[in-house]
C-alpha cells in the first residue's frame, strides 16, 4: 500500500462563496470540475484567509475561474448563507475533524453573455444555459435552488 502524499497546501477555510453569474434575461453561467466530470456548478471558492471580505473572495474566485470581473453593482450579496456537509471525496482539503462549510451566496448580473477563460485545473468545460435548465444541471442542492432564485432575485417572477 502506498503512503498518501500529504497537501503542500495549507487546509482550506471552512467559509466559502458561490456566485451565480447571470444575465438579465436569466442566462446562467455553469462550470464543469476538472476533478469531478459531470459536476456542473457557479463560481466557488474558500476565502484565503480568515479576514478576507466576501466580496474580495468573489471578485478572486470569479476572475481566476472565469477571466470576468465582479464589480459592484453588478455584483450583490445575497444575504443567504447555507451549511453543508463537505462531500467526503473533498474532506482531505480541510483540517481534520472539518465537516461542514458555511457557504455565502452572491449574484453576478452582467449586462449579457461573456466568453469565459477556464482555469484548466479547475474547470474544463462551461456553458450559458436558460435558469431552470441550470439548476437542473447543478450537482450541488445549494447551488441549484440558488439559481432557482434568480427570477425574485432581480425582480422577474417569470
Amino acid at each position: 500500500m502506498t503512503p498518501a502524499v500529504p497537501d503542500p497546501r495549507p487546509p482550506k477555510i471552512p467559509e466559502s462563496v458561490l456566485v451565480v453569474i447571470h444575465t438579465p434575461d436569466l442566462q446562467v453561467l455553469l462550470l464543469e470540475r476538472a476533478d469531478a466530470p459531470g459536476y456542473w456548478q457557479s463560481v466557488t471558492g474558500s476565502k484565503d484567509c480568515l479576514d478576507e471580505a466576501l466580496t474580495e473572495t468573489c471578485r478572486r474566485e470569479v476572475h481566476e475561474e472565469t477571466g470576468l470581473v465582479a464589480e459592484p453593482p453588478w455584483l450583490s450579496d445575497w444575504q443567504l448563507s447555507n451549511v453543508y456537509e463537505i462531500y467526503p471525496r473533498w474532506r482531505h482539503r480541510y483540517a481534520a475533524g472539518v465537516t461542514h462549510n458555511t457557504e455565502h451566496v452572491f449574484g453576478l448580473c452582467l449586462p449579457a453573455i461573456q466568453p469565459v477563460r477556464l482555469a484548466p485545473r479547475e474547470h474544463t468545460a462551461h456553458v450559458w444555459l436558460p435558469w431552470r435548465e441550470a439548476a437542473d444541471r447543478c450537482f450541488s442542492p445549494s447551488n441549484a435552488e440558488a439559481i432557482l432564485q434568480l427570477p425574485s432575485r432581480i425582480g422577474g417572477g417569470r
